[in-house]
């Protein structure tokens, strides 16, 4: 009898492990990832399989798609006429046309808002402006400090008949003890939450989550990037100790774009479709910008904001100037920009020098070298955390938005960027960059090398975990 347990113990782990190993064989599209998995299923019996059947399988990307496949999106592009940049950007915006299945739009302006202490008084403004309808998604939206001038300003809004919605990640809802969910929903205000879980939200609550920030009034002024509604960015008394971010407010029929992502992402969440003049008023022309909305998320089968950070830094001729919080990018794109670099593109790219995340800092110095060593160059900035997320290539196309380089951004997380063509702007946001890049201090091969040993391997350990943070 125990001889036969053994023979059946035997073949269901032989079974378990040919399942897995032919499962990552086939889905895997990392092969070294594919060949990791194998060798861990076959070097540990039954414990290698059961280990790929809970980390291995991409569970994400499935449930993101089971979960919005039978909404209706909302697409109203072809009222526009289509447009493209007479630059040598033409074959770049093909391509973020192709995987973001949007058109790109003429007659845009973009404004930029350099910290809180611009965008969050630009954006009460504009609620305290508005007639007929105010949407807003945010990460992050506190109910207290600036958070609580939002509830007021969209309460107020409310009582004066303008339709109000107000969209909150789950993550920030459940977990944050001063949420805005709450007082939101106390003063009156439609507030609801993305993605609450069937079950409890710890088993899934790092994927699938809204990192999305918009704000459209009146259909016709939006603001969107990288800013969420957080006391972090808004201290008065102590202005050097806040986060800074940047911050745009768009006008012209990109918003509209912008507001069918709200309009979508409402109404998986309440099975509510807002539609009509209230939502989307007619367009008007507000400056010579040439942008689109790009929409990112697991659910999609294409990852369209890493896809145009590809076909940006492919594109460039003269400079590539990126500012990113979280600069974990996967191997393609570590290639791309060692590629510009040594094909004569200037390459910066502007970290903070202190994170609020350590784990997610200790990964980044991990695997700096790898752009450093093909000439790269790399810039500490210091002072307060900076959460600011831009890309500018050639001082004419820019990408602004909620993204960061990290894999949560383009692969688990959903995500709203904007590409821009415009040299007038372009030339701003270079500007922009290269201040700051005066203020920073370099980052070098040399110093990156000099570590300490048990800074290496810290470092190195976290940068283990790259495809999670």
């Amino acid at each position: 009898m125990k001889d036969a347990v053994d023979v059946a113990f035997a073949v269901a782990v032989v079974l378990a492990a040919l399942i897995a190993s032919g499962h990552a064989v086939i889905y895997k599209r990392d092969s070294r990832s594919a060949a990791i998995w194998v060798l861990v299923v076959w070097m540990v019996p039954a414990l290698g399989a059961l280990a790929y059947a809970i980390l291995g399988v991409n569970r994400v990307q499935r449930r993101a798609v089971r979960m919005r496949s039978r909404m209706v999106r909302l697409r109203s592009d072809a009222q526009f006429p289509p447009s493209e940049p007479g630059t040598h950007f033409m074959p770049l915006a093909r391509l973020v046309g192709q995987v973001s299945d949007r058109r790109l739009l003429p007659g845009n302006a973009v404004d930029t808002l350099v910290d809180g202490a611009n965008a969050f008084p630009a954006m009460l403004e504009a609620i305290d402006g508005a007639r007929t309808s105010v949407a807003m998604a945010s990460y992050i939206f506190d109910g207290d400090g600036v958070g609580e001038q939002f509830v007021r300003a969209l309460a107020a809004a409310t009582q004066r008949g303008v339709e109000v919605r107000v969209l909150i990640d789950d993550v920030d809802a459940r977990f944050s003890s001063s949420t805005a969910v709450k007082p939101l929903r106390g003063a009156g205000v439609n507030a609801a939450v993305f993605n609450p879980p069937l079950v409890p939200a710890r088993l899934h609550a790092l994927n699938l989550r809204n990192h999305r920030k918009i704000l459209v009034v009146d259909g016709a002024t939006a603001f969107t990037g990288g800013m969420n509604v957080d006391c972090r960015y808004w201290k008065p008394e102590a202005p050097d100790q806040a986060f800074r971010d940047l911050h745009f407010r768009l006008r012209g029929p990109v918003v509209w774009q912008l507001m069918e992502i709200f309009a979508d992402d409402w109404q998986f969440t309440t099975d509510e479709a807002l539609r009509g003049p209230k939502w989307f008023p007619p367009p008007a022309a507000a400056g010579d910008i040439l942008a689109r909305a790009i929409e990112a998320g697991p659910d999609e089968s294409i990852e369209r904001v890493r896809w145009a950070i590809l076909g940006g830094v492919n594109a460039a001729q003269r400079s590539v100037r990126v500012l990113t919080p979280y600069f974990i990018p996967e191997p393609s794109l570590i290639s791309a920009l060692d590629s510009a670099a040594l094909r004569g593109v200037e390459v910066d790219i502007v970290i903070p020098q202190t994170s609020d995340l350590p784990h997610v800092h200790w990964a980044m110095y991990g695997q700096l070298w790898q752009v450093l060593d093909h000439g790269c160059r790399v810039w500490a900035r210091p002072g307060a955390f900076d959460h600011s997320k831009l890309l500018v290539v050639d001082g004419a196309w820019t990408l602004i938005g909620s993204a960061n380089w990290d894999a949560r951004s383009l692969r688990l997380n959903f995500e709203v960027n904007v590409e821009c063509y415009s040299v007038e702007f372009g030339a701003h946001m270079d500007g922009l960059a290269q201040a700051r890049i005066s203020q920073s201090r370099e980052v070098t091969l040399a110093q990156i090398n000099a570590r300490p040993f048990p800074v290496k391997l810290r470092d190195g350990a976290a940068r283990l975990f790259a495809p999670y943070l």
